[in-house]
């Protein structure tokens, strides 16, 4: 069954009621994440290993054995299939055949919505399918207030907005910064703006942030720096093309309220998040260099990106360098008229 976002807190809370679990989508870490969380519910702890198999792409010839297996201990078993392909379809066609009451989770970062695995999935009535992608906006605002709840952790709405604006697209990045906020955080319970700055300072998505940023004023040697760098830290070339795509659709926002009468800068205070004061100079040369023509175009252009890289066997990295390098010559060229 595939799950809608309306019902996936209900999924998440109770992942008993299913037998298989699949878990796809491009943010690695949120798959992760909602895999150990399941694990945790069922088994109580994720290394149990009486009630818990971890299966990687190596030993995906161990599923049946380990899904039909009985727990020595008593309590009901979960098995944990990381890389999980359309090769498994047949092992996990059998074992929905056979009556047994362990959970099978699924990691599959990726798996494309033509996948036969993921088909069958979909369609079967004991089978959730969950999809894990880069959470943005109010999404992600309201995961970063939920982490912050579980620790007890209240946070000020300005804090709130600059931290979005820095946190990356991978959920286990995320977390890891909410941690380090929670422990800065102490017995007071409370985050304000400098409390944020001053524990997060340029950590999160600084890589992509810094690539868009310089791509946009036609600084070439800082954007492929960025680019390279965010790359080696493996990150997602579809983050890549969201952050570009996110960065492009505040410019044009300030663009065409421009062009409807407002002056700049206050274009530029209406946006939700803010503009991060060191970046406010970089956003507006950008603004200089970029009229709302272009940057509708660019923004399709990125939008294109990211489709591409969502096609299987794609160089999905020499798209990114291509497009940075198209997007920052044109920004460059119009610097110099």
């Amino acid at each position: 069954m595939k799950i809608d976002a309306r019902n996936l807190s209900r999924v998440l809370a109770d992942p008993g009621a299913w037998r298989i679990l699949l878990l796809h989508g491009e943010d690695t870490g949120l798959i992760k994440e909602r895999a150990q969380n399941a694990v945790i519910k069922i088994a109580g702890s994720a290394d149990d290993p009486f009630r818990v198999a971890v299966l990687d792409r190596e030993t995906h010839d161990k599923l049946m054995e380990e899904a039909t297996a009985l727990s020595l201990m008593g309590g009901r078993r979960v098995v944990r299939v990381r890389d999980a392909s359309d090769a498994l379809l047949k092992p996990l066609e059998a074992f929905l055949a056979q009556n047994s009451d362990t959970l099978v989770i699924l990691e599959a970062p990726g798996l494309s919505s033509r996948s036969k695995l993921r088909g069958f999935l979909e369609k079967h009535p004991n089978c959730a399918s969950i999809g894990c992608y880069p959470e943005e906006g109010r999404n992600l605002e309201s995961s970063i207030t939920r982490m912050l709840a579980e620790h007890n952790v209240r946070i000020d709405s300005d804090a709130l907005h600059w931290l979005t604006s820095r946190l990356g697209a991978d959920r286990a990045a995320a977390r890891s910064e909410i941690e380090k906020l929670c422990l800065y955080a102490g017995d007071t319970g409370n985050l304000t703006l400098d409390d944020v700055r001053a524990s997060i300072g340029d950590a999160g998505s600084v890589s992509l942030e810094d690539a868009a940023f310089a791509a946009t004023e036609g600084n070439r040697i800082a954007a492929d720096t960025a680019l390279e760098r965010a790359l080696a830290e493996d990150t997602s070339p579809i983050a890549i093309a969201r952050s570009f795509l996110g960065h492009l659709h505040r410019l044009r926002r300030v663009r065409a309220a421009m062009a409807a009468g407002v002056s700049r800068s206050e274009a530029v205070k209406a946006l939700r998040p803010p503009v991060f004061f060191k970046r406010t100079a970089s956003f507006n040369r950008a603004l200089e260099l970029w009229s709302l023509p272009a940057l509708t175009k660019a923004v399709e252009e990125t939008q294109a990106l990211e489709y591409a890289c969502k096609q299987t066997g794609s160089p999905d990295a020499l798209l990114c360098r291509r497009y940075v390098s198209t997007l920052t010559a044109r920004a460059a060229m119009q610097a110099r008229r």
